[in-house]
């Protein structure tokens, strides 16, 4: 089975030119972890993922800090200065099972997609446990 087979294809992402508050709000809205940072090509030029936006937070600092305060530290510091640029990628022609690997051991909840130099998709934590949930069950030794 390749990455293609599994891979989130609808992805949400945002321009390297962005405030942080963009990625964040994305996240909230459409419940995921982790957003790929794209130049006006589709190419991935970095990752922000939902830890990046903790450690960049007022909140970090402080508890008390009311939520529009943190929004509007967030609308101030550029996606530049937090994204993760050391990015990994994948084929959509990997297997899924290179992709598990390359998570696991590197410790990554997604890995974007990419091909010919653009980005196609992303394959997360999430499409990897909806695939072993597919799996017959004389597929996955059960253990009691």
């Amino acid at each position: 089975m390749h990455v293609r087979d599994v891979m989130t294809e609808n992805v949400h992402t945002v321009c390297v030119d962005t405030k942080t508050i963009v990625a964040s709000e994305i996240m909230d809205w459409a419940k995921v972890r982790h957003v790929p940072v794209i130049d006006g090509e589709r190419r991935v030029v970095g990752i922000i993922t939902h830890r990046d936006l903790l450690r960049v937070s007022i909140s970090a600092l402080s508890t008390s800090v009311a939520k529009i305060e943190k929004r509007q530290h967030l609308s101030m510091v550029p996606i530049s200065e937090v994204l993760r640029s050391d990015v990994r990628t994948i084929s959509p022609d990997a297997s899924v099972r290179l992709a598990a690997r390359i998570m696991r051991e590197e410790k990554f909840g997604c890995l974007p997609v990419v091909e010919k130099g653009k980005l196609v998709g992303v394959v997360t934590e999430a499409d990897l446990l909806q695939l072993v949930e597919m799996l017959p069950d004389s597929a996955v030794q059960q253990t009691a």
